[in-house]
């Protein structure tokens, strides 16, 4: 796969099916979309819809597909991952074109809690079993993403290197830049990186938070680690539930965007697929994103990441 300067992730599923008229409510939210044939459609065709707009990557609607989240509703976690995984791989085909699919592995619990996060048994084991289901429905990558402490990211990313699959690791963190357990990213890094992930970054935060804790990383990892980022277009309020920033705004989302030392880029809550066009459209992206990871003009930027068609440091042998 060459792809050039940038890898794209697609946007947010959840908020998108929700756009759509997809019963998103909780604790399945987007999972809900994986009981019905008619969420299952709309599913695939929030698949189709990013791959359209341009992005590289497709993350399949795993992220409450537990069994912990599932517990008491009737549903098996095992059958779900594989109905997931299996819509985004028939929008691949439909698309006509090669696009590795990411399982999600998202916190056991609430992705602003870190407190809540279970015991380490607890973690290991629940996590064993969804990884363990995601490589059965056969994912590309393991994504696990919007992590709220460095021990349960720890715990995945063990259990996700161990498959043989790509592993990368994203962090939600505060408009300070530090992880909501209260944690630095930069002790998550060194941490992470000696397991062998293949990239790390942060998510779910509003857009314009993310550079801050990505600046840090990319301290820490140097120049040539790959770095992912995708945030949010606006922010959760305790008293208006959420509020929405210009990031709504698919230029304005480029702009802060412009601003995140990564190579791989998407767009999480809230983000559409008009917001994945305008980061694959944007010719200055990719040249902006070197500057940042502070490669000099007029060169090839050292920190971008392209892949050849050989090459299993991102995907899937597979591929």
């Amino acid at each position: 796969m060459v792809k050039g300067e940038l890898l794209l992730l697609d946007g947010a599923t959840g908020t998108e099916l929700s756009r759509r008229r997809v019963d998103t409510g909780l604790p399945l939210w987007s999972a809900n979309a994986l009981t019905t044939d008619t969420g299952l459609t709309v599913l695939r065709q929030v698949h189709l819809d990013y791959l359209n707009a341009g992005a590289d990557i497709l993350t399949a609607n795993t992220f409450r597909t537990h069994r912990r989240a599932l517990a008491g509703k009737g549903h098996d976690a095992r059958e779900l991952i594989r109905r997931a995984v299996a819509t985004a791989q028939e929008a691949v085909a439909e698309f006509g074109q090669p696009a590795p699919v990411a399982g999600s592995v998202a916190p056991l619990e609430d992705c602003y809690r870190p407190d809540l996060v279970p015991p380490d048994d607890e973690c290991r084991a629940e996590h064993c079993e969804r990884i363990q289901h995601l490589v059965e429905a056969g994912v590309d990558l393991l994504l696990i993403e919007t992590m709220t402490s460095i021990r349960e990211a720890v715990i995945a990313a063990k259990l996700a290197t161990a498959t043989g699959l790509p592993a990368w690791v994203s962090f939600v963190c505060g408009r300070e830049g530090r992880i909501l357990s209260g944690e630095s990213v930069a002790i998550a890094a060194e941490m992470l990186m000696p397991l062998g992930v293949k990239a790390l970054g942060v998510n779910c935060g509003p857009a314009h938070t993310l550079a801050k804790s990505l600046a840090e990383l990319r301290a820490v990892c140097g120049p040539d680690f790959p770095l992912i980022a995708y945030g949010n277009i606006g922010y959760a309020d305790e008293e208006q539930g959420w509020i929405n920033t210009d990031a709504v705004n698919p230029e304005s989302y480029l702009q802060y965007a412009q601003t995140w030392p990564a190579q791989i880029v998407g767009g999480c809550c809230g983000t559409t697929p008009e917001h994945i066009r305008k980061l694959k459209d944007c010719r200055s992206l990719g040249a902006a994103v070197a500057e940042q990871i502070g490669s000099g003009r007029g060169q090839e930027p050292q920190g971008i990441v392209k892949l050849q068609p050989d090459s299993t440091t991102l995907f899937s042998p597979n591929l």
